[in-house]
């Protein structure tokens, strides 16, 4: 009797034992099929076998260091557009995913970014970086691996020559555009003798360039040249020397921070002749760190500083105008960077829309673009510009009572 009690225990403690490991292995069943779910659910409720995959679309952005004011609104333009346009399918029912590095300004970690998004990430197309130097530091490796590459920064090195730039576009005006409206300012108001100022970096070198060939083809005179760090919180020493060569004005090739801390400096020093900067400081960041000392400062830029004041019959009024009400009522003042951005990420749209997640297709879109209303400009690429848009594209914005007003038109 004792060993039949045994053996019916024994059979227990075993049927017990496979009990529980056919429930643990029900568990891990259901474990994984919520996973499925989660999958199904991004794939927008349907059935996994026909989920249209997500577009790839990758970033890399100066949203920490030095180029912080161009970066962080850059970010938040883009995510603001990317949530807008999953928000209505995506593109051809394709979701976008973003994947965001950040460089923290530095040229070195937008190569190591740029490298991640292309052989780990696996995006289709890039957006970015904010600055020259970031940018250009990523050229070879986007070009090696043929993913088109949209930059946010306004070197025209960037762009060109055109045969070595087969991958890369950019959505800024290039700095040889700019210079040569602040060319045409100087002549028309009789400014022919200036000084130049410019960071000492990939932008500054190439803006100072494009401004003395401007200056050499018109007559202008440079009579100092003085390079600036960004890192810098005086520029007295520069100023000065500027100052004894007593120009007719002063050109300045910088951005923010370092660009208010010299515009303070400036007015400090009681220099009274024209301040004209380059495009770089159409951010309200520019304005709240110079304080009054930014009243009176000149700049060729895009025109959406200045929307309001457009005609209606300017086709990009109506679409800054749409922008810019988006923008402000999350993000607050609207930035020519976060304009960048708008730009770069509805030419990647529209180029993803015929091409699909392709590179090489995409590439061949933004090359063909024609017509294109932005808030930079009217877009037309071609083999031979990357960038797309003109001279005229550009307006000059004065500073009054902190604000942005349109400055008196050339004849």
């Amino acid at each position: 009797m004792n060993k039949l009690l045994r053996g019916k225990t024994l059979i227990a403690l075993l049927l017990s034992v496979l009990l529980a490991l056919s429930v643990a292995g029900c568990g891990g069943t259901q474990q994984g099929g919520q996973g499925g779910e989660k999958a199904k659910s991004a794939g927008e409720t349907k059935p996994a076998n026909e989920a249209k995959k997500p577009y790839k679309v990758g970033l890399i952005l100066d949203i920490t260091g030095k180029g912080s004011a161009l970066g962080v609104p850059e970010r938040n333009t883009l995510k603001m557009l990317v949530e807008e346009q999953n928000a209505k399918g995506g593109i051809n029912g394709h979701l976008i995913e973003l994947v965001l590095y950040d460089n923290e300004s530095d040229e070195m970690k937008s190569v190591i970014g740029a490298k991640k998004l292309i052989n780990e990430d696996k995006v289709a197309v890039i957006i970015g970086s904010s600055q020259s130097g970031t940018t250009m530091s990523m050229v070879d490796t986007v070009t090696k691996a043929q993913i088109p590459l949209v930059s946010l920064a306004s070197s025209a090195k960037i762009v060109t020559p055109p045969a070595d730039r087969k991958w890369i576009f950019k959505t800024p005006q290039n700095d040889s555009l700019v210079a040569e409206k602040i060319g045409e300012y100087l002549v028309e108001k009789n400014l022919k003798k200036v000084a130049s100022i410019k960071l000492n970096n990939a932008f500054g070198d190439s803006a100072g360039a494009a401004f003395q060939e401007v200056a050499q083809a018109k007559g202008i005179t440079i009579l100092a040249e003085e390079k600036i760090e960004a890192a810098d919180k005086d520029f007295t020493s520069q100023l000065t020397r500027i100052k004894a060569v007593k120009p007719d004005a002063v050109v300045v090739w910088s951005i923010p921070p370092s660009a208010s801390i010299l515009t303070s400096n400036y007015r400090q020093m009681k220099m009274e002749m024209p301040l004209i900067f380059n495009h770089g400081i159409g951010q309200k960041a520019f304005i709240d760190m110079a304080g009054e000392a930014a009243n009176g400062v000149m700049f060729p830029i895009g025109k959406i500083l200045v929307a309001e004041a457009l005609p209606d019959s300017d086709p990009q009024k109506q679409v800054i105008l749409d922008f810019v009400k988006s923008y402000e009522a999350k993000f607050g003042s609207r930035t020519t960077h976060a304009g960048h951005a708008w730009d770069a990420f509805q030419l990647v749209r529209q180029a993803m829309e015929k091409a699909g997640d392709d590179p090489a297709k995409i590439r061949d879109e933004l090359e063909n673009t024609k017509n294109f209303v932005g808030i930079h400009g009217v877009f037309n690429m071609s083999t031979e510009d990357h960038s797309g848009l003109r001279k005229d594209d550009l307006v000059f914005v004065r500073i009054e009572n902190g604000k942005w007003v349109p400055a008196e038109k050339l004849n």
